[in-house]
């Protein structure tokens, strides 16, 4: 199959990538290899591997996506091979992939097996990342990944629902769940809350290294992170905090908003400034998970910080993967120790979150247009302008200099150190955002990122306000009892505690975390103008008072 180049792509070193120009006609070779790539030839008869995303079917609809298989091209089987030519001699091409999902594409004269190198992370040797290939569960689950989000559900004898996870999984239970899987709920000073942890957990990341894998022919970089619980480091690499957001969203997003990773990067990965900017932001999104009371204490993240061997996290993982409490019925683990809620009051709160939600998503993105656009404007047009005045006080100076009048020295020195300084602030205008707008604006996209995961989690509130209100049309057909109808307004009344609880969560870290941000901002912004003033004074000092 033919396709066109969408992007350009420079391949990375060693990891048997193939460099491609936007709009050249490549050939797919093999569509199964995984991991966001496929295998291609170019025009010229080299064979590599491309960013599935990066290319586009000749017909202008068709695009490759790792869930697109064909059953003549296995790739589940490490000694797979497939032949193909190459001028007059014939070459043998090896897709290997191992059981995390990668996969190498490997040129040889032979057909041999990669059995020495085996890195089985799953029963089944499928990939464990995601859970696109997972059976459905019955009440819908969530996925969410990078500006849009998409939700799996079930068929159900009441129609409607088709853009979010089916609430009546969950309204019509009675059953609750008992022990470590209760989520209990207390009226606190500002109204439900979660409990919370006696020890807040938190967690470094730190210490990034490039491993390999396959002799060598795939590279990754590997993080060290070290909860405050154990201070006992153990490592992952980044496509185990996929697979842990991936398991977060699935069990608790119809509850809980649960941030994107920071994106996924196909070239200049292994630079040394992206590792950087990365594990910072790592850090951030897992201290985030490390502070919400729920998240905290699951066992999934539990196992991500505390695994002790390899096979305690396959193990862990195998029993993550077959959690029965997902998508909304994660609400059957939750218990309110509080009263009931009428219907009405469930909307009027409902309404409530979802208003300020979308608000402050737009306040936010406001602030990180407008961030943008003054980081751009220290770093071009406003360092460029110091600059020129640094150079016209400068330029004046020397013309001063030629005057040949005794007395002459001491203003062209002073004026000459005036541009001089003007220059010097050229280079703490540009230099200054690194040091406090970079932080302004990191907080603002990991709530721009939290915000944009508000209206799915909300969405699934107001279908079940939806459904209770149909609740006594739905006696009078029969379909269901009344017994049925209490039970669907008492579960909902629980929806809404949740919703309370998760609200006054979100409230109390954004405080916080503005506030502190706020200090540090203009803290920063108080030394960089000090800095500035103390550069103007001294410069200042060098002329004579007449």
């Amino acid at each position: 199959m033919e396709a066109q180049v969408l992007y350009d792509f420079t391949a990375e070193p060693g990891n048997n990538e193939l460099s491609v120009q936007e709009g050249e006609i490549l050939t797919v070779t093999n569509q199964n290899v995984g991991g966001g790539w496929v295998e291609a030839r170019n025009s010229r008869g080299n064979v590599g591997l491309v960013p599935e995303d990066y290319i586009e079917g000749v017909n202008g609809n068709e695009t490759w996506t790792a869930t697109t298989w064909s059953n003549n091209n296995p790739v589940d089987n490490w000694n797979y091979a497939e032949q193909e030519p190459a001028g007059n001699n014939v070459c043998y091409f090896i897709t290997a992939c191992d059981g995390d999902g990668d996969c190498c594409h490997v040129t040889v004269g032979s057909i041999y097996s990669f059995d020495e190198e085996w890195d089985d992370d799953s029963d089944d040797g499928k990939s464990t990342v995601g859970y696109g290939g997972s059976q459905m569960e019955e009440g819908g689950t969530m996925q969410r990944g990078g500006a849009h989000s998409t939700m799996k559900i079930s068929l159900n004898k009441f129609p409607g629902f088709s853009k979010t996870p089916n609430p009546e999984v969950y309204l019509l239970t009675k059953s609750v769940a008992k022990g470590n899987d209760k989520l209990p709920i207390y009226a606190g000073e500002v109204g439900p809350v979660w409990l919370y942890p006696q020890i807040q957990l938190d967690c470094v990341v730190a210490d990034p290294k490039k491993g390999s894998k396959m002799y060598g022919l795939k590279s990754y970089i590997e993080y060290q992170i070290t909860p405050n619980t154990t201070n006992r480091p153990v490592n992952h690499r980044y496509k185990h905090f996929d697979w842990l957001y991936e398991r977060l969203v699935e069990k608790f997003a119809c509850a809980l908003p649960i941030p994107c990773l920071p994106d996924k990067q196909v070239t200049g990965r292994f630079e040394e400034e992206f590792i950087k900017m990365r594990m910072e932001r790592l850090q951030g999104w897992m201290s985030r998970m490390c502070r919400h009371p729920v998240i905290s204490n699951s066992e999934v993240l539990q196992l991500f910080l505390n695994y002790r061997d390899e096979k305690e996290w396959k193990l862990g993982k195998r029993k993550a993967e077959k959690d029965e409490f997902v998508g909304v019925k994660i609400f059957s683990t939750i218990d309110p120790e509080l009263p009931e809620l009428d219907p009405g009051q469930v909307e009027q709160k409902y309404e409530m979150y979802s208003q300020f939600t979308r608000s402050m998503d737009n306040s936010v993105k406001e602030l990180l247009a407008v961030g943008h656009l003054h980081w751009k404007r220290c770093t071009g047009p406003l360092q460029k302008e110091y600059r020129q005045i640094g150079k016209a006080f400068q330029n004046l100076s020397s013309v001063f200099n030629t005057s040949a009048y005794p007395r002459e020295s001491t203003l062209t020195e002073a004026l000459s150190a005036t541009g001089k300084t003007y220059e010097e602030i050229a280079e703490l205008v540009a230099g200054q955002p690194k040091k406090d707008l970079h932080f302004l604006m990191e907080t603002n996209n990991e709530y721009k990122g939290l915000l944009g995961c508000f209206p799915d989690t909300i969405a699934v509130h107001k279908a079940a306000i939806d459904k209770v209100k149909e609740a006594d049309h739905l006696v009078t057909m029969n379909k269901i009892s009344q017994q049925d109808k209490h039970i669907m307004e008492k579960n909902l009344s629980t929806m809404s505690y949740a919703l309370q609880a998760e609200m006054n969560h979100f409230h109390s870290n954004r405080i916080y975390d503005y506030n502190r941000l706020m200090q540090f901002y203009l803290e920063e912004q108080v030394k960089f103008y000090e800095t500035i003033a103390e550069k103007l004074k001294k410069a200042l000092g060098q002329y004579t008072t007449m």
